[in-house]
């Protein structure tokens, strides 16, 4: 086991920079580019300005010379200056993280929590009303587009009801606020950007679950524990559920991306000021080292959700471990 994870570390790095090559291959082709949007923007830029702000930034440089001078700013730990406001990239990131990660950890603990217990009692009561009007909702959630339900909730409770707030992360007031109000006033913002979030998940892990479950529950095993007059719960929550979420896993390993750039629609759309949104604004304005940043964070994620579910799926399958 110590093997095969040191293994898959040592793995890690050699895709991690296939993936960064790419990326940067892909947005520095791309056509326009900084120099070009302000270019566009201020007609008194002379092209001399222009060129003295491509060597200021290292741009007139070859592709591959630019590539080798980020690696080598990374391996220090430093992901350079955004082009916007000269700020470090990595204090960009660092002011955004902790929102993203707040919007989205709440996110997935309902998605998983919520739909994990949905698909459970939609397979145990497989074919009943509870199992119906699951699956009209989720259906419903397969089919509707998330940005759109954010906007008809935006529109309904936020503009008609004026129950909750549609934009940012707190209110104007925040700093003044006391201590309880402050917890309910970022509640209060973050009822809306959850639910849109989580909506979508919770059809699709209740209904991955229900399938498993379903399946697990017609084994011979399944059969013999109940002929033998093990309790239901028993049967259910001890040897059902801990077989049937063993393809749950790789969903929670693949989830971890979506912490820094899945839920960008949302972050726009809300106004949250996230990893997502900051990606967004970036590629907009062709913040080539803001959008190097969060990629690179985004693929280490990918790469570490990916071993993290293959480790959580050898430590609850022997089988696997063994093998």
């Amino acid at each position: 086991m110590g093997k095969y994870v040191l293994k898959r570390l040592l793995l890690i790095f050699p895709v991690l920079i296939g993936i960064t090559l790419i990326t940067f291959a892909i947005i520095h082709l791309t056509p326009g580019g900084y120099t070009s949007v302000n270019m566009q923007m201020n007609i008194k830029v002379s092209p001399d300005s222009v060129a003295r702000l491509k060597t200021l930034y290292g741009l007139d440089k070859p592709l591959h010379t630019q590539y080798l001078d980020w690696v080598s700013r990374v391996l220090r730990f430093d992901f350079g200056t955004s082009f916007i406001d000269q700020r470090p990239v990595m204090d960009k990131i660092y002011e955004r993280l902790p929102a993203t990660l707040l919007l989205n950890l709440i996110s997935l603990v309902l998605i998983f929590i919520v739909g994990i217990g949905i698909g459970v009692a939609s397979a145990v009561k497989n074919g009943g009303t509870f199992d119906k009007v699951m699956s009209v909702i989720t259906f419903i959630g397969y089919s509707l587009p998330s940005f759109w339900l954010a906007l008809l909730l935006m529109i309904l409770f936020g503009v008609v009801l004026r129950w909750l707030p549609v934009s940012g992360m707190v209110s104007l007031g925040f700093d003044y606020m006391s201590p309880m109000q402050k917890i309910g006033d970022l509640i209060l913002h973050l009822i809306l950007p959850v639910f849109v979030t989580a909506f979508g998940g919770l059809a699709y892990i209740s209904r991955y679950v229900k399938s498993s479950m379903v399946e697990t529950l017609s084994q011979y095993y399944i059969k013999a524990a109940y002929a033998k007059g093990m309790p239901e719960k028993t049967v259910i929550y001890k040897s059902a559920l801990k077989n049937s979420l063993l393809p749950v896993i790789t969903l929670l390993g693949l989830s971890l991306p979506g912490l820094i750039g899945g839920s960008f629609i949302f972050e726009t759309i809300f106004s949250w000021p996230g990893m997502g949104r900051l990606a967004y604004e970036s590629a907009l304005s062709f913040d080539y080292p803001v959008i190097m940043g969060v990629a690179t964070i985004a693929a280490f994620l990918t790469l570490l959700g990916n071993l993290i579910a293959d480790i959580a799926y050898a430590l609850v399958d022997p089988r696997i471990r063994y093998r």
